[in-house]
Protein backbone atom coordinates (compact mmCIF):
# COMPACT_ATOMS: atom_id res chain seq x y z
CA UNK A 1 0.00 0.00 0.00
CA UNK A 2 1.29 3.46 -0.90
CA UNK A 3 2.06 5.97 1.80
CA UNK A 4 -0.61 8.68 1.82
CA UNK A 5 1.25 11.30 3.86
CA UNK A 6 1.70 14.19 1.43
CA UNK A 7 4.36 16.02 3.43
CA UNK A 8 5.44 19.13 1.53
CA UNK A 9 4.82 19.38 -2.19
CA UNK A 10 5.23 22.04 -4.84
CA UNK A 11 2.34 22.79 -7.19
CA UNK A 12 2.89 24.95 -10.27
CA UNK A 13 0.18 26.39 -12.50
CA UNK A 14 1.05 28.01 -15.83
CA UNK A 15 -1.14 29.18 -18.71
CA UNK A 16 -3.19 31.94 -20.26
CA UNK A 17 -4.89 33.99 -17.56
CA UNK A 18 -8.61 33.54 -17.02
CA UNK A 19 -11.16 34.00 -14.26
CA UNK A 20 -11.28 31.29 -11.58
CA UNK A 21 -7.88 29.58 -11.86
CA UNK A 22 -6.94 30.16 -8.22
CA UNK A 23 -10.47 29.35 -7.06
CA UNK A 24 -10.50 25.97 -8.86
CA UNK A 25 -7.10 24.91 -7.53
CA UNK A 26 -7.78 26.11 -3.98
CA UNK A 27 -11.22 24.48 -3.90
CA UNK A 28 -9.64 21.14 -4.86
CA UNK A 29 -6.93 21.52 -2.22
CA UNK A 30 -9.40 22.46 0.53
CA UNK A 31 -11.73 19.58 -0.31
CA UNK A 32 -8.78 17.19 0.07
CA UNK A 33 -7.50 18.60 3.39
CA UNK A 34 -4.37 20.02 1.75
CA UNK A 35 -3.02 23.14 3.43
CA UNK A 36 -1.37 25.97 1.47
CA UNK A 37 1.82 27.00 3.28
CA UNK A 38 2.99 29.56 0.73
CA UNK A 39 1.66 30.91 -2.54
CA UNK A 40 3.11 33.22 -5.16
CA UNK A 41 1.26 34.29 -8.29
CA UNK A 42 2.03 36.64 -11.15
CA UNK A 43 0.43 37.63 -14.43
CA UNK A 44 2.81 38.72 -17.15
CA UNK A 45 1.66 39.63 -20.63
CA UNK A 46 -1.65 37.85 -20.07
CA UNK A 47 0.00 34.64 -18.85
CA UNK A 48 -0.70 33.28 -15.38
CA UNK A 49 2.06 31.72 -13.26
CA UNK A 50 1.51 30.38 -9.74
CA UNK A 51 3.67 28.35 -7.40
CA UNK A 52 2.34 26.88 -4.16
CA UNK A 53 3.98 25.03 -1.30
CA UNK A 54 1.40 22.68 0.25
CA UNK A 55 1.23 19.91 2.82
CA UNK A 56 -1.23 17.64 4.55
CA UNK A 57 -1.11 15.08 7.30
CA UNK A 58 -4.70 14.02 6.61
CA UNK A 59 -4.81 13.50 2.84
CA UNK A 60 -7.09 10.67 1.81
CA UNK A 61 -5.48 10.19 -1.61
CA UNK A 62 -2.03 9.13 -2.72
CA UNK A 63 0.35 11.71 -4.17
CA UNK A 64 0.09 10.24 -7.71
CA UNK A 65 -3.72 10.44 -7.53
CA UNK A 66 -3.59 14.05 -6.36
CA UNK A 67 -1.10 14.99 -9.10
CA UNK A 68 -3.26 13.32 -11.77
CA UNK A 69 -6.44 15.02 -10.56
CA UNK A 70 -4.74 18.43 -10.49
CA UNK A 71 -3.45 17.85 -14.04
CA UNK A 72 -7.04 17.01 -15.11
CA UNK A 73 -8.32 20.22 -13.54
CA UNK A 74 -5.64 22.09 -15.45
CA UNK A 75 -6.80 20.55 -18.73
CA UNK A 76 -10.39 21.54 -17.96
CA UNK A 77 -9.49 25.20 -17.33
CA UNK A 78 -6.77 25.54 -19.98
CA UNK A 79 -3.61 25.63 -17.86
CA UNK A 80 -0.84 23.20 -16.99
CA UNK A 81 -0.80 22.07 -13.36
CA UNK A 82 2.11 20.00 -12.07
CA UNK A 83 2.75 18.64 -8.59
CA UNK A 84 6.12 17.45 -7.28
CA UNK A 85 7.31 16.19 -3.92
CA UNK A 86 9.45 18.84 -2.22
CA UNK A 87 12.47 16.50 -2.17
CA UNK A 88 12.35 15.99 -5.95
CA UNK A 89 11.86 19.71 -6.56
CA UNK A 90 14.87 20.52 -4.34
CA UNK A 91 17.08 17.99 -6.13
CA UNK A 92 16.08 19.29 -9.58
CA UNK A 93 16.84 22.90 -8.66
CA UNK A 94 20.04 22.37 -6.71
CA UNK A 95 22.96 24.41 -8.05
Amino acid sequence: MEEKNLKKSIITVIGKDSVGIIAKVCTYLASNNINILDINQTITGGYFNMMMVVESEEIVKTFPDMAKELAQIGEEIGVVIQAQHEDIFEMMHRI
